[in-house]
């Protein structure tokens, strides 16, 4: 049995990755769970809290209470998973990190903390997204030399970074790929007249609206065709699910940080 451990299980995402634990047809139970320490949810139990069935585990304010697991899986905030890194590495507990909007800083704690412990570190935990950044390297060798391109991500109102951390990586995949530096190539808005595209350029559109799970849309445009990847999350039960096989997959790995297509073998 893997124990596992959910930060901010009162979130919309929390309470998809109890679920999914709890779906899940191999051997794991959630016997931790933290809430912010104002949340209304605080000493609840988190069954009751995201399927309406008591599981016998309540919602605690730091790890510090809950260090009886043995994987984290952290789809929080930076400030958050920042903390809950350095508590991992202090008891030598496994992690999944879903979290996006890290800084510099954070990727670093993230590459450094994997000298201690295992950690699964994506900026998407979805199956088919993970399948698209494996086709986009295919596209970029085939395509990026001839063709514009374009990265088209939306999410839900609340969400708060921009682009999205799967769409930069996209990106990314698509710049290395191409021998470019994305830092360099980026173009984040447009507004005015400009001169003309630079065909080596790699363009974003961002939009924030309503209870958009997650959209992403990457376009290869040439004269006369054009080419487009795109995945459409209708659940946050698919990075739900992607995190809990992650989960199951990182315990007992050698420590490291691995990707998502590790996991599933891409």
């Amino acid at each position: 049995m893997v124990r596992v451990a959910i930060a901010g299980a009162a979130g919309r995402m929390g309470r998809s990755l109890v679920k999914a634990v709890n779906q899940s047809d191999v051997a794991l139970q959630v016997t931790a769970a933290t809430v912010l320490a104002d949340d209304p949810c605080l000493g609840v139990d988190v069954g009751s809290m995201a399927m309406g069935v008591a599981s016998g585990v309540v919602t605690v304010s730091d790890l510090t209470s809950a260090s009886d697991f043995d994987v984290l899986i952290d789809f929080t905030a930076p400030a958050a998973t920042l903390k809950h890194i350095e508590f991992c590495q202090q008891h030598s507990k496994a992690m999944v990190i879903g979290t996006t909007g890290l800084p510099a800083t954070g990727i670093e704690a993230i590459s450094a903390a994997g000298e201690s412990i295992p950690m699964v570190f994506a900026p998407n935990m979805s199956i088919g997204v993970n399948l698209c950044f494996s086709l986009l390297k295919q596209a970029a060798e085939i395509l990026g030399n001839q063709m514009d391109i374009e990265i088209y991500e939306a999410h839900h109102r609340f969400k708060k970074d921009a682009p999205s951390g799967t769409a930069l990586k996209m990106g990314e995949i698509i710049a290395d790929v191409l021998g470019r530096d994305l830092k360099e190539i980026a173009i984040y808005e447009r507004e005015g007249i400009s001169e003309g595209r630079d065909r080596e350029a790699i363009g974003f559109t961002v939009v924030r609206a309503g209870d958009i799970v997650g959209d992403h849309t990457v376009t290869f445009a040439g004269l006369g065709e054009r080419v487009e990847i795109t995945h459409r999350a209708s659940s946050r039960m698919t990075f739900a699910n992607g995190a809990v096989q992650a989960a199951q997959w990182i315990v007992g790995k050698e420590n490291g940080v691995y990707s998502m297509g590790q996991v599933l073998g891409l």
